[in-house]
């Protein structure tokens, strides 16, 4: 299970970007928050592309030889 606690940090941000947010009404806690949460997201899925890069190119081959098993739904109807 996720540890949920929260810890106090320093972040270092530029003064017109707070001030822009504090106009704006964010809550800077929840904003950093779902920041890091999405660079984490985006960081793990090219991860995740560069650890399969291999697989996808070989299966995308495979198609390009041999095409799909089945026609896509898309094809049969008209």
């Amino acid at each position: 299970m996720k540890d949920t606690s929260k810890q106090r940090v320093n972040l270092t941000i530029p003064v017109f970007l707070l001030e822009e947010a504090r106009k704006s009404g964010l809550n800077l806690s929840q904003s950093a928050q779902a920041g890091i949460a999405m660079a984490l997201k985006k960081t793990k899925e090219e991860q995740w592309l560069k650890d399969h890069a291999q697989a996808i190119a070989a299966y995308n081959a495979h198609i390009d030889e041999d095409g799909l098993a089945f026609k896509p739904i898309w094809e049969t109807q008209e």
